[in-house]
């Protein structure tokens, strides 16, 4: 069987233009379609005391400031002594004043010197939890016994199960209105076939398996990251009092709506199609008009009801993450609501159409017509929405580049370059379907009916129910066996199955990478972190060691030199350099320096030359570090009056 490509020079060039549109749109939607679910986590931008300072005398309480608003309980701020115990009165200070987004703890009075441990953990404005911890210091520094929390809010085995739960909501949501999109608007008659309405019974059952799992979970997520906590009725009821567990509920009430919607779709609608196209073989022109008329009443009904009801999901999380917070909310989060539609509409009804065309031997080639050109709006629909959504999130060329959200951003453009490429081939064989000739589906169908017509009446044997079901069992066989036959008599049809299925391999992957992203702090809120005075994560008090090999080339030229700077932090620290050689033992040479630089802040090279304490072994005291951040040791190691190297390393000062 032969297809006939579109081959005139001006129906090539007719097509070019809108083909390349669609790339240009699909190209900018890769480089934002993440802003669709992406959050915008609150950050830490400053506290009192800061990381690491030492004060001269005991503060009152202890405050902390944050990018955005959060929630935040009386327990949300804990201060321990060097002993581990907790020297906070457990009452929470709220201290925002208009854009200002401050909270603290009132400390108890008459406090001794040492080393004491802050650790906070409140859940931003987007629904996700945010921690950390750091210390100060009151006099002096001291060795503490207070371990720094190691686990993040949000983090481990309920973490995980959480994000599972996020993953399988979007990809639920995204079958289901996309599929439902599908039969309605590319092709009505698949309302009755069974693989299709499979599909979308299923997107139903685990988008409202995975949005009461998140219910259940939200309080270990947001709180103590145990499982038990779920069983939890108390801490269940603070989730429903909050706006996230409010939206999970306003969820599986539309998800009920839902429900009604799609049996609507496939019962009455469906049954009502079928009796349009067997009133249409009557070729009875009255009957026809009225069952036309009442099949696109129910039509209009369906589209009005199905775009209020996935608009509503839609907008459980748009009401609840990151567009209702930060900037523009009231743009945000209609824009958001557009960008998760048009992905449902795009991914989901790709998702349809692939079913469609391994499972149903039938579909209309002008159903495949109409799914592109849905897919060519929903693309355009994404780039506009999603170049503003990651205006708000991205902010910056340099947090694109700069940020795991930005490199997790520039990822998912070549996963969405890869599927348009894919997109593109799917489209030149859906204009090769379009183009074939109008007598081949009838040909095909008759093929089919003679191949049904020649093959052997079944034999029923009613006392014998194995041989029944046996050949109950091969009948079905041949039946499936037939309906592939009619499936792969069309090679353009074959063709569009395999890049319609990579497609939606392609997609998969996107969509896994888009959840990640939703845990994943942005790269505008990242670049505002980054910019303070301070680590918002502590690094835990204990002193800095590092071992770098030298080699100067001379004699006695090869080693290591070990480097301790204790406490590692800012202010006043004491430095330990020792020289080993080869085999690990002391290596007398005669100079060592080591000089300090801070590239960030552009502080340095701060030289310094300690003294010499023992064989191998160089010491010195009251080293001063002004500021936190990313600093340079360089050492220079000379081991004769010509032999000398620098090694280096970068470390975290707190």
């Amino acid at each position: 069987m032969t297809a006939i490509a579109p081959s005139p020079a001006r129906v090539r060039t007719a097509a070019l233009l809108p083909r390349l549109a669609l790339v240009l749109a699909a190209l900018l939607a890769a480089l934002f379609t993440a802003a669709g679910p992406a959050t915008a986590h609150a950050a830490l931008t400053a506290s009192d005391p800061k990381d690491g300072a030492v004060v001269a005398t005991a503060p009152a309480q202890v405050t902390l400031s944050f990018s955005e608003q959060v929630a935040m309980g009386d327990d949300s701020i804990r201060v321990m002594d060097p002993q581990g115990r907790r020297v906070d009165t457990g009452e929470l200070r709220d201290m925002c004043s208009g854009s200002t987004i401050r909270y603290g703890t009132a400390l108890h009075s008459g406090l001794p010197d040492g080393t004491y441990t802050v650790a906070w953990q409140a859940v931003s404005a987007d629904s996700h939890p945010v921690s950390g911890a750091f210390t100060f210091s009151i006099g002096a520094p001291s060795a503490t016994n207070v371990a720094l929390p190691t686990r993040q809010a949000g983090g481990g085995p309920v973490g995980i199960a959480y994000g599972i739960a996020r993953y399988a909501a979007y990809a639920g949501f995204t079958v289901l209105v996309g599929g439902a999109a599908f039969i309605l608007l590319c092709w009505r008659r698949g309302a009755a076939q069974r693989p299709l309405q499979k599909l979308v019974v299923r997107a139903w059952v685990t988008l409202t398996a995975a949005t009461l799992a998140m219910l259940v979970l939200r309080n270990p997520y947001t709180g103590s990251g145990k499982f038990a906590d779920a069983l939890d009725l108390d801490g269940l009821k603070a989730v429903l009092e909050t706006k996230p567990g409010a939206s999970l509920v306003s969820r599986l009430l539309l998800l009920g709506a839902a429900a009604l919607f799609i049996a609507v779709l496939f019962g009455a609608y469906a049954r009502r199609t079928a009796e349009t196209r067997d009133v249409g073989k009557n070729k009875s022109k009255d009957k026809n008009k009225a069952a036309d008329k009442e099949a696109n009443d129910l039509l209009f009904g369906l589209g009005i009801g199905g775009t209020v009801v996935a608009g509503g999901i839609a907008a459980t999380w748009a009401l609840s993450e990151h567009a209702s917070t930060g900037i523009q909310p009231g743009i945000a989060m209609p824009a958001d609501i557009l960008h998760l539609l048009a992905v449902a509409a795009w991914l989901g009804g790709l998702t349809a159409l692939l079913v469609a065309l391994h499972k149903v031997p039938g579909i209309e080639r002008e159903a495949v017509q109409r799914f592109s050109r849905v897919a060519f709006v929903s693309v355009l629909v994404l780039a506009v929405t999603g170049i503003y959504q990651s205006w708000r999130q991205v902010g910056s060329w340099s947090a694109l580049t700069g940020t795991s959200y930005g490199q997790l951003l520039l990822l998912k453009v070549g996963l969405v370059a890869v599927l348009v490429g894919i997109a593109y081939v799917s489209r030149s064989w859906t204009a090769r379907l379009t183009d074939a000739p109008a007598g081949k589906p009838a040909k095909i169908a008759r093929q089919r009916d003679v191949s049904r017509e020649t093959q052997p009446a079944a034999v029923t044997v009613p006392e014998d129910p194995k041989r029944a079901a046996q050949l109950a069992r091969q009948r079905a066989a041949l039946e499936s066996a037939r309906e592939k036959q009619v499936r792969d008599a069309d090679p353009n049809r074959a063709c569009l199955r395999r890049s319609v299925l990579a497609e939606a391999g392609v997609a998969v992957v996107l969509l896994a990478v888009t959840t990640v992203l939703t845990s994943t702090e942005p790269g505008r809120t990242a670049e505002q972190a980054s910019g303070r005075d301070y680590a918002a994560t502590a690094v835990p008090n204990r002193a800095i060691k590092i071992t770098l090999p030298f080699d100067t080339g001379g004699e006695n030229g090869k080693g290591s030199v070990r480097v301790e700077l204790d406490p590692g932090r800012v202010g006043a620290n004491s430095l330990h350099v020792w020289v080993d050689d080869p085999e690990g033992k002391p290596l007398d040479i005669p100079e060592i320096k080591v000089a300090f630089t801070l590239s960030a802040k552009d502080i340095g090279p701060l030289p310094l030359i300690p003294e010499r304490a023992a064989p191998g072994h160089w010491s010195a005291s009251g080293v001063q570090l002004p500021l936190p951040g990313e600093w340079r040791i360089d050492v220079i190691v000379r081991t004769s009056d010509i032999d000398q190297t620098t090694v280096q390393k970068n470390v975290k000062i707190g």
